[in-house]
């Protein structure tokens, strides 16, 4: 395709960056006396080696970007830096099989969080840094993709905040390197800051910056089998919540408070609906557990609380199982799986801004019924609401559950009972973690689905992570006939 240069060399310098990453899990296993550091030092020959002959093979010249090239690398990016990401996994002292290898870095750079690996507490420092440095890159590179590659590609409704249209985005750092690194300062301060209050509260120094890079990526892997319950006596969970929302916050609105506007992330309309989703669920939730006794390793609002934000925001930490707290409790965090936080985030699944723009949709639309000489105007965010926006909004809505639906008759397919099946549908195409039942819970993990099953959910991942459409347009016959 015409685009397949500037393609190979945005790629080769993604997988270069991937292998100088490696270095850094390599040298916490060498200070560790671990010798899982051979499989990280022969990782990043082999990544670095690859990444600068891309690199080199296709410099020089003018480069440009096509649309088309730039749905083509978005995708192909992710599968490749995956491929590469998976090699630590399968040459460690004790090597994973390649489809668990996929899987394990699948859900790592997607921020999925659900994992195939127990016994994390015993496990080598270098693989659980590896763990948490893939969903920090993860994170970073889906708010970049939110912020500078989707508006342009007019993916479901993202082109609200393209740079032309939304004001408040529009103003701060208007071209994509900008935007890339003031979101790479506000990112790396945060991480900093989180893991900084988490070493005061308890975490040793390495853990911290292990939890510290998984909250704000709000990707959820842990360095216990138990999660944040083997953290929340000194406290951490509270800070984590606190974390968990910050990296649900589009960081575009970070960096206009950072240059003189502060209120501007109270004044968004997706953060305000955030909120107060959060506040009323967790409000619910409280109410509900004191009603019904139901025991919890913490007080009922820290449970809670810490529980709706994990499940909300997509990261997929758990204090305690929230699956033992009734069946009504369980299909609420199911249904929480679906709503996601904010766009421009490291958050996942819909999000909320499309929401309250299908929810504009079905006022306008329910007026007119009512008064069809009426003009009203599609308002949102204080804007004029484009039709475009609507119809890709409402289209997105549709091909997500429509794919979450495939997905989980996939799964039942491969044998998996309802509830399994349901649940892991959920969690990889909106990108949450853990699901339900005694197999893929809170207290279970991924290891032992069947091997179709595994490659369906990293599929699911990939889809649900970039946006439905940015993926399944490749599959089209006039996306490659163009």
């Amino acid at each position: 395709m015409a685009d397949l240069r500037p393609v190979v060399l945005i790629i080769g310098a993604m997988v270069t960056f991937l292998g100088v990453f490696m270095l850094a899990p390599m040298t916490a296993d060498i200070v560790a006396g671990n010798n899982g550091w051979r499989s990280f030092a022969i990782s990043a020959m082999i990544t670095l080696f690859i990444g600068i002959i891309l690199l080199l093979g296709t410099r020089g010249g003018h480069v440009r970007l096509s649309v088309r090239g730039a749905f083509f690398l978005t995708t192909v990016s992710w599968v490749v830096l995956c491929l590469f990401a998976s090699l630590p996994f399968m040459l460690g002292e004790t090597p994973l099989r390649f489809v668990d290898a996929m899987f394990e870095s699948m859900s790592g750079l997607t921020t999925t969080g659900s994992t195939i690996l127990s016994g994390l507490d015993t496990m080598d420092k270098g693989i659980l840094l590896w763990r948490a440095i893939l969903e920090w890159i993860g994170g970073i590179g889906i708010i970049v993709t939110a912020l500078a590659v989707l508006p342009m590609l007019k993916v479901g409704g993202m082109q609200l905040f393209s740079s032309e249209w939304f004001d408040p985005m529009g103003k701060f750092l208007p071209r994509a390197g900008g935007i890339a690194g003031g979101i790479a300062m506000v990112y790396v301060a945060l991480t900093v800051l989180c893991g900084g209050i988490y070493w005061m509260l308890g975490m040793s120094a390495f853990d911290a910056m292990c939890h510290a890079m998984t909250t704000i990526s709000t990707g959820g892997f842990s360095n216990s089998d138990a999660s944040f319950a083997t953290y929340a006596p000194a406290g951490a969970d509270i800070a984590a919540s606190i974390f968990m929302i910050a990296g649900a916050l589009p960081f575009g609105l970070y960096i206009l408070a950072a240059n003189g506007k502060p209120m501007a992330i109270f004044r968004d309309a997706q953060v305000r609906a955030f909120f107060g989703i959060l506040f009323a669920v967790i409000v619910f939730v409280v109410i509900y557990i004191w009603m019904q006794g139901v025991q919890t390793t913490v007080s009922p609002l820290r449970a809670a609380t810490f529980n709706v934000i994990s499940i909300l925001t997509g990261t997929g930490y758990s204090l305690g199982s929230f699956e033992s707290w009734g069946p009504a409790m369980a299909g609420m965090f199911f249904l929480l799986m679906f709503m996601g936080g904010c766009a421009g985030s490291t958050s996942c699944s819909i999000k909320i801004f499309r929401f309250q723009v299908a929810a504009e949709g079905l006022r306008i639309y329910i007026r007119r019924m009512l008064h069809p000489r009426e003009v009203d105007t599609m308002v949102y965010n204080g804007q004029p609401l484009p039709e475009s926006a609507l119809y890709s909004v409402f289209g997105f809505i549709f091909m997500f559950f429509s794919c979450f639906a495939a997905l989980a008759i996939g799964l039942s397919l491969t044998g998996l009972d309802p509830i399994t099946a349901l649940s892991s549908a959920a969690t990889s195409i909106a990108n949450v973690g853990p699901g339900l039942g005694p197999i893929v819970g809170t207290s279970g993990n991924f290891a032992p689905l069947p091997d179709a099953a595994k490659w369906m959910m990293a599929a699911g991942m990939i889809v649900g992570r970039l946006e439905i459409f940015t993926v399944l347009v490749l599959f089209t016959p006039k996306f490659w006939l163009s």
